[in-house]
């Protein structure tokens, strides 16, 4: 793996990244997208027990991830508690690995600039996902949090990307070559850009050819069945970075609370 060098790129977020990368030699990602309905046997259906098992996920996963995403709308569904939650679970993850917390935002300036300060002030995230739709003027209130990182929708790893995301311009290109485009120059405004881009896309290669610095956060690895491997070897940057993110293949790796960790650190091993 090429290793990153440490002057590409100064921002905060990108160096630690750069720094769990390297000291794990992998580019493991792990969503915490709590479903009370998948937790293993032991642990109650409950926000209580929703907390519990994230709790134990962070404990046993805290020494060998090079990021932390948790999924907002998770700890939404389950009501105020469930955000108390986040809240506290954001508090438990160790300071030298950073968050995202997915929360896929992006509304006219104003209403953009309150979503920035609830999930970097409030929450202290490292990191967040926006969409691109409604332009500048919805993204750049997050990019001034100059100490934060902001990924943008590129081209999403769910099958409906081809409804908006694949659509041809009329110069031929695909609506997400012009959104890279687009975020290449918002990137040069902090250098705290990054691009969500799917693992089952093939098109992952001519993105990374598009903007071979930028980072890349990429889902859909596991459960909606993308490769790590194969994602690893595509989706790095130039100083060998990724975000290559699995949700589901991690948390619910075993059926059982008594022999979870041991499933989750093969899996993780294996990487």
């Amino acid at each position: 793996m090429k290793m990153a060098n440490p002057e590409t790129n100064s921002h905060p977020f990108y160096q630690s990244v750069r720094q769990n990368v390297t000291r794990l030699n992998q580019c493991l990602c792990i969503g915490l997208d709590p479903d009370p309905k998948k937790l293993p046997s032991g642990y109650s259906q409950t926000v209580a027990g929703v907390e519990a098992f994230l709790n134990d996920i962070i404990s046993i996963t805290k020494h060998h991830c090079v990021a932390y995403k948790p999924n907002i709308s998770f700890f939404e569904a389950l009501g105020l508690d469930g955000l108390h939650v986040l809240e506290r679970v954001m508090k438990r993850i160790p300071s030298h690995v950073p968050t995202v917390l997915d929360a896929k935002r992006g509304d006219i300036g104003n209403t953009s600039a309150m979503q920035a300060r609830y999930i970097f002030d409030y929450f202290g995230a490292s990191a967040t996902t926006v969409h691109p739709y409604m332009g500048g003027d919805s993204v750049l209130p997050f990019i001034e949090h100059r100490d934060r990182y902001t990924f943008i929708l590129a081209l999403t790893s769910n099958v409906g990307a081809r409804d908006i995301e694949k659509l041809a311009l009329a110069d031929g290109r695909p609506l997400y070559s012009a959104v890279v485009d687009q975020c290449l120059t918002w990137h040069s405004i902090a250098q705290n850009v990054g691009l969500v881009v799917g693992a089952t896309q093939d098109e992952m290669a001519k993105i990374r050819k598009q903007t071979p610095d930028q980072l890349f956060l990429i889902p859909g690895v596991g459960a909606q069945g993308g490769d790590y491997h194969a994602v690893k070897t595509v989706g790095q940057n130039q100083d060998g970075l990724a975000l290559i993110n699995m949700s589901r293949g991690i948390l619910y790796a075993s059926p059982t609370k008594s022999d979870m960790e041991s499933k989750i650190l093969q899996i993780i091993n294996a990487l």
